[in-house]
């Protein structure tokens, strides 16, 4: 052809050319972590270990990996590969600069078997070019241009890898030193039609082998077709009379009766046979009903046990609940440590809870028969006397739930005396001993809330001194303000004018409870935090609020605050005896009304 291109065979390429230095290609080879191969086609080194490469890091690469766009991992950028001196029979190859950046390339076109070679030398002939790169793998074909570049096309994906080895090499014809005879490779991927058709071919190839892989898959896992049903005659209407009256093959027969039916095998020859067939089925219809009735019959007493079973367990609970409500009381409950009685009032929650959870159920199970005995009850008005007898039967059966019920309460009952009666016979026992200690207890008792009644007293004397103060406060206050009203009066016109704008600001700062900026924004604070508890707080727990805020806040300054706003705040006494506690309520938006 005009630009040289022309398909080789391997029978055409001179396999016998002797390598000038053999071990140069051998180490170049090595570092790529392949077997060494001769221009012969012979492994140089017959005891080579594809797995351990002369260089450290470099991955083996596979000569037999299949090529279907799966390429061996590249070579670190961190670790380079030592490139050696290459000796040919026509020409010689020098390495790159290896302190020089790698040769950049396109990205890999899928299925990708074609190299472009550029920087050939001009007086380079395909023989050559066979010559250098028949030692990457096959070469199907050569197309060679006129400007020192061609394309080569391999027979797999991996060869492509090994040419682009020499990609960076001067390449040297012979012992000659003319520009014409040298030159750099630059060796890139190339995009041809070929190799894109065959990786296509490929993928098509893999995607009809992946469909009839889940097409067997499906075909696997599909249910096998129901049996074909045989054709009538005399003989299968005799073998299927005889299945009709087993109850094991009594859906096999019922199915083919069906079909033969809807096939229209009924004739008036044949009439008599499927009448009687029919009739078996009729009589299956018994059987069914009694299968039924035992059913039911077991589902009853199922329902039975777990009445019996669950009524067994609320009595049980009761039980443990009396046990919880008897801890619970102050003989016992005095004894127990802060932590233990917080987990008996827990567990008796929780066993509470569970009760009544299992006492619903029981009373929804006795509702719904209750109602299917009433729905029954309905469904017959025609028949009074089996009605009446029905009746009769639900109040027995009533009555009987009724003294069963009746008579589990009376056992727990039983058992409640009885833990009561061995709490008083244990009290019999140590009656003087527990006396003295209800006496000890209730004088203690006595003597705290003595206690508490004096320190309630002491505080509402020391509020009460406090208000005096607060009041004494006040009048001194008024007067002195009085005093500055008759000041102003004898002062000047302008003075006067001037003072009368400010008048109703020093009037109401006056008759202001609230004197100062503090104590308004104390009184926005306390009035937010008890619109957050809307059943109120003490005293000492507002001020430990305000106190985070400023450590100097003290008790006595906020409660004086709060009694001098009274359609703010709101005093209010709760409990009785030794629970006795004041909490203050905010009541601004009532106040507001009535202000």
């Amino acid at each position: 052809s005009a630009d040289g291109g022309r398909n080789l065979s391997l029978d055409s390429i001179p396999m016998g050319l002797p390598m000038s230095d053999p071990t140069a290609w051998a180490t170049a080879m090595n570092n790529l972590g392949m077997a060494p191969m001769g221009m012969t086609g012979q492994p140089l080194l017959p005891d080579f270990d594809p797995a351990l490469g002369m260089m450290t890091g470099i991955p083996p690469i596979n000569p037999m990996m299949p090529g279907l766009g799966i390429v061996p991992p590249p070579i670190p950028p961190d670790m380079p590969a030592v490139k050696e001196i290459i000796h040919c029979k026509s020409c010689t190859l020098f390495p790159p600069n290896p302190h020089l950046p790698p040769p950049a390339t396109r990205e890999r076109p899928p299925g990708c078997k074609t190299v472009f070679v550029g920087g050939l030398p001009e007086n380079g002939t395909e023989q050559i070019i066979m010559e250098v790169f028949e030692q990457c793998g096959e070469v199907i074909a050569i197309r060679k241009s006129k400007k020192n570049f061609c394309h080569i096309r391999f027979a797999e994906e991996f060869m492509v890898d090994k040419a682009l080895y020499l990609s960076g090499y001067r390449i040297r014809l012979g012992s000659s030193t003319d520009k014409k005879d040298t030159g750099r490779l630059h060796v890139d991927f190339a995009q041809a039609r070929d190799d894109l058709y065959e990786w296509e071919c490929k993928q098509r190839m893999l995607a009809r082998e992946e469909r009839h892989r889940r097409r067997l898959a499906e075909e696997r896992f599909r249910p096998p077709s129901p049996p074909p049903v045989v054709h009538y005659s005399d003989h299968e209407c005799s073998v299927v009379a005889e299945k009709l009256k087993d109850d094991t093959k009594f859906s096999e027969a019922i199915q083919t009766l069906l079909t033969w039916i809807e096939r229209g095998e009924v004739n008036r020859r044949t009439a008599n046979n499927f009448y009687s067939m029919i009739q078996s089925a009729n009589s299956h219809i018994r059987r069914l009903i009694n299968e039924k009735a035992a059913h039911e019959k077991e589902m009853e007493e199922a329902k039975e046990k777990f009445k019996l079973a669950l009524s067994g367990i609320l009595v049980q609970f009761e039980q443990i609940v009396a046990v919880y409500h008897s801890a619970s009381k102050q003989k016992a409950w005095d004894h127990f440590t802060k932590a233990q009685r917080k987990n008996i009032s827990v567990w008796c929650k929780q066993a509470e809870e569970i009760r009544n959870i299992h006492n619903d159920e029981l009373m929804g199970i006795r509702r719904e028969e209750e109602m299917e005995m009433s729905d029954e009850e309905i469904e017959d008005p025609s028949e009074m006397k089996e009605t009446e007898e029905s009746v009769l039967v639900s109040q027995v059966e009533a009555l009987k739930e009724e003294n069963d019920s009746l008579r589990w309460q009376l056992d727990a009952y039983r058992n409640e005396v009885e833990l009561l009666k061995q709490e008083q016979g244990k009290a019999s026992r140590d009656e003087d001993t527990t006396k003295e200690q209800q006496m000890k207890l209730l004088q203690q008792a006595l003597q705290g809330m003595q206690k508490h009644l004096l320190k309630v007293q002491e505080e509402y004397k020391k509020r009460e001194a406090e208000l005096e103060k607060v009041k004494e406060d006040k009048l001194k206050v008024e007067t002195l303000l009085e005093n500055l009203k008759e000041q102003e009066s004898s002062t000047s016109r302008v003075c006067a004018c001037s003072q009368e704008k400010e008048c109703p600001v020093e009037k109401t700062l006056s008759n202001s409870p609230v004197k100062s900026e503090r104590e308004v924004l104390l009184v926005g604070i306390i009035s937010t935090f008890l619109h957050v508890h809307p059943f109120g707080a003490s005293i000492e727990y507002i001020c430990s609020y305000l106190q985070r805020l400023d450590s100097k806040i003290c008790t006595a300054e906020v409660e004086v605050l709060m009694t001098r706003l009274q359609n703010t705040f709101r005093q209010e006494l709760s409990g009785v005896g030794a629970s006795l506690e004041k909490r203050w309520k905010f009541c601004g938006f009532d106040g507001l009304k009535m202000t």
